[in-house]
């Protein structure tokens, strides 16, 4: 009896990994980038990460772009809006 509830647990807990894994919202247009100001560098050779939306309850939010320490050899690769069959979503931004 206890070997099935221990399944059953794995079982739910697998699901909810899944189905969180899986989660891209589709819009049907992309939505507009706020206009705003970049702020003053905080310190020699920071690196300006760009804003990105993000997913939030049933809509896209726009969270402001920041400055951030250089990684070496690596460049940031902007996020973007990729076409599908289904709309736009949103990819976000990488290090690369």
């Amino acid at each position: 009896m206890k070997s099935i509830a221990k399944l059953g647990i794995v079982l739910a807990l697998t699901g909810s990994l899944f189905a969180s894994c899986s989660s891209q919202a589709y819009v049907t247009e992309q939505p507009v980038e706020p206009v705003y100001v970049r702020p003053i560098a905080p310190y020699p050779n920071a690196v300006w990460v760009p804003g990105e939306w993000v997913w939030r309850g049933n809509h896209y939010v726009y969270r402001q772009g920041f400055y951030a320490r250089p990684r070496y050899n690596h460049v940031y690769v902007q996020g973007h809006w990729q076409p599908t069959n289904r709309g736009y979503v949103w990819v976000r931004g990488y290090w690369r």
